[in-house]
């Protein structure tokens, strides 16, 4: 697996599609961003999964409640 990624997403605010950077060496990542477009925060959650060889990345909103 390439340890650096580029991937493009979609920003859950405003539909803004933008271009992310993935670093896979530092294993499962939690992280914010901000839209280029509209300047909201986008909240980026990595998961390397090393059994099956392979990166899940989670895009959502950084307004969302926890409770």
């Amino acid at each position: 697996m390439r340890e650096y990624l580029q991937r493009t997403i979609v920003c859950p605010h405003c539909g803004h599609h933008t271009s992310v950077e993935l670093d896979a060496t530092q294993g499962d990542q939690d992280y914010q961003d901000e839209c280029l477009a509209c300047g909201a925060t986008i909240h980026l959650r990595l998961h390397r999964d090393e059994l099956k060889d392979r990166l899940q990345l989670f895009v959502d909103t950084d307004d969302e409640q926890i409770f």
